[in-house]
Parts: C-alpha cells; sequence; structure tokens
C-alpha cells in the first residue's frame, strides 16, 4: 500500500527543513490533537501512539542531506515506512511531501488506509507552523 500527502510549501530551506525533521524529537510538534504518547527512546527513535491506536515505533533508516529522511517501523507487527521528499524549490522556499509504504493484507489495508492518510496529512499540515 502507498499513500501519499498533499505537498505543502514551507518558508524555509531545504536545509532547515532537513535539520528540523532529522531530529526525530520534533516529530512531537507535528502530530495530531489526539495523540496520547509520545517518547523519544534514542538520537534516531522514537514512539507514539493515537488515542484508541496502538504504540508505533518509528526509527530513522536512512537520511540523504537536504532531501530525503526514511523512517521505518522499529519492531512490531507491521513493515512499513514514511519517507519525507525534501525539494527546495527557490532560495527559502522548499517543499514536502510525506510518502507512505507498507505491505498488509488488504482487510487491514482497508482498516488503516484513511486514518493513515488523515495522520500524514497532519503531519505536513502541522510543517507549516512548526518548522
Amino acid at each position: 500500500m502507498k499513500l501519499e500527502s498533499p505537498k505543502v510549501t514551507l518558508d524555509k530551506s531545504a536545509e532547515d527543513t532537513f535539520n528540523f525533521l532529522s531530529d526525530v524529537k520534533n516529530f512531537e510538534s507535528l502530530m495530531p490533537e489526539n495523540i496520547s504518547k509520545f517518547e523519544v527512546l534514542e538520537n534516531d527513535k522514537f514512539l507514539f501512539a493515537l488515542k484508541g491506536m496502538p504504540e508505533i515505533v518509528l526509527k530513522k533508516k536512512e537520511a540523504i542531506p537536504n532531501s530525503k529522511i526514511v523512517l521505518g517501523a522499529a519492531g512490531g507487527k507491521l513493515d512499513f515506512a514514511l519517507v519525507a521528499d525534501i525539494l527546495e524549490t527557490e532560495p527559502n522556499k522548499t517543499d514536502v511531501k510525506l510518502n507512505f509504504e507498507g505491505e498488509f493484507n488488504a482487510m487491514m489495508a482497508m482498516m488503516i488506509k484513511g486514518p493513515i492518510s488523515k495522520f500524514i496529512e497532519t503531519l505536513v499540515t502541522n510543517m507549516k507552523t512548526e518548522v
């Protein structure tokens, strides 16, 4: 299953955007209002939970300076990745889009498609005010 967020344009350089997203503790400020738990576990790993959902642990798997950050599931039963694509369009103007990729059976995909789409849309929308 592949989902993508809308693209947002930030009034920041690609480097500033990359540096913000590289620090996993900054993801707390991007989370939806219905977050019930957020905890940094290591420099590159954090745990979060949304009300009514199980806890999810994400770990930074890849970082390509100023252009891409890949967070992946760190344990648990589901294997997925959250990819932030960063593109500087002009000085201090950067487009960011989040892509979610995971392998799920049809039933699971049907259940999580809506909540995950809304989740990644919230993350990029909050980038406009937090990054």
